[in-house]
């Protein structure tokens, strides 16, 4: 029977997300990879033993995580029934909806009937009674915003999550949708972009949006799919993810103008003793705008590496103005 570590709470410092009374840990566990049915379930359980020992209390999933799709959920489920049941009101979960998860027209996007549809499905692999986050993950052109919104407002309601969230809407769609949950009543607590030293666009207007709003920030992707670690610094690994034919990070990205800044961003981490996922998490966490990092990993000593990013938060404006050299190319 797993006993969680004593002092879990004792060298976790947790960041205020937005202006709501919630707190993140600045290091999150996404479970986007690493636990579907193609994995192996001890080793995903081992991760969670892990993050959550070291005081990381947030567990991120979504309704399509796998593969196959569900299976992540299902497998947390499991997990969560065997070992964090007597923890359930000491963590975060959450989940998502708004990419293809079933044949049919109500399988996909942002209506009412989709998204509650979804979330019913979640909580049951999961074997809970209520997520703390449920996101949309991703705008839909076809579906007024009103509905969508809408629909997060009467999950909240039903008592289905206590929380409510965006993935992947731009800064313009971001402030409309949380203008109408303002009105509603239920406030958007969090929104969910890609963002990494190696894509931006988070910062072209959204992190604007959410500090006026009061909106939280947990970046994924963080370390670009595996780019920025020391990984494809000599080529491309035989198990890497870019050596896989299917995902989400293929050859053709890999490039050598890629791996000249990977080099020389790994320099600059040594100098700050930091491995360079240490470093690209940190990057992040240095903007008060962004909660938390959501990181993948498909090991204990992967996600053990990436705390170690909270040991050194603090860049010198040399540091920040070689980084941005190198990333301008």
């Amino acid at each position: 029977m797993y006993q969680a570590n004593e002092d879990r709470y004792n060298s976790m410092s947790y960041r205020r997300c937005g202006k709501s009374g919630l707190v993140l840990p600045p290091i999150s566990l996404g479970l986007w990879h690493n636990f579907g049915d193609v994995d192996v379930l001890d080793n995903g359980k081992q991760m969670l033993h892990t993050a959550f020992d070291n005081g990381i209390t947030h567990f991120d999933l979504a309704n399509n995580y796998g593969p196959p799709p569900g299976s992540a959920e299902s497998n947390f489920g499991k997990i969560l029934k065997s070992s964090f049941l007597p923890y359930r009101d000491e963590l975060i979960i959450s989940t998502k909806a708004g990419y293809g998860m079933w044949s049919g027209p109500y399988g996909d996007w942002g209506s009412k009937k989709y998204l509650v549809s979804s979330l019913n499905q979640s909580l049951k692999r999961m074997g809970l009674e209520y997520v703390d986050i449920f996101y949309h993950h991703r705008p839909d052109p076809d579906t007024p915003l009103e509905e969508t919104m809408s629909a997060l407002d009467l999950i909240v309601k039903q008592g289905k999550a206590l929380y409510v969230g965006l993935s992947n809407y731009n800064a313009e769609d971001t402030l409309k949708a949380v203008k109408i949950l303002k009105a509603l009543g239920t406030p958007c607590l969090i929104h969910q972009p890609r963002y990494s030293m190696f894509d931006r666009w988070a910062e072209d207007g959204l992190l604007d949006v959410l500090e006026t709003e009061g909106v939280g920030a947990i970046a994924f992707s963080p370390l670009a799919q595996g780019l920025l670690t020391d990984k494809y610094i000599k080529g491309i690994p035989e198990h890497s993810r870019a050596a896989k034919a299917t995902g989400f990070l293929q050859k053709e990205t890999v490039t050598q103008e890629v791996i000249q800044k990977v080099i020389k961003l790994n320099t600059i981490a040594k100098k700050r003793n930091q491995s360079l996922a240490q470093m690209a998490v940190a990057w992040l966490l240095k903007d008060d705008r962004i909660t938390s990092v959501l990181v993948g990993v498909s090991s204990e000593k992967q996600l053990i590496d990436n705390l170690g990013a909270l040991n050194n938060l603090e860049f010198s404006a040399s540091e920040l103005e070689v980084i941005e050299l190198v990333l301008k190319g």
